[in-house]
């Protein structure tokens, strides 16, 4: 019984080890990618229509949601300002 006993007491360590390496790995891993979130996320561009005139906002949310089809020439300068 001694024999059976040791390796169990190993089986376990081996098992409790096991989870120690995933649960740090688990850990680096999602700090780094709260990091690459944040960073994607403080990147992205937000448009701003502070000048624009309320018909011309929706003007330009149509040019974009038809892919800039049919839009005149003044409303593409402004789009791509």
């Amino acid at each position: 019984m001694g024999l059976a006993s040791r390796a169990g007491d190993w089986t376990f360590k081996v098992f409790t080890a096991g989870l120690g390496v995933a649960t740090t790995y688990l850990a680096a891993t999602f700090s780094v990618n709260v990091y690459r979130g944040l960073s994607w996320h403080n990147t992205q561009s937000v448009t701003t229509f502070s000048s624009n005139s309320m018909a011309e906002q929706v003007k330009l949310l149509r040019c974009k949601q038809e892919q800039l089809k049919a839009c005149d020439s003044r409303a593409l300068v402004v789009l791509l300002k």
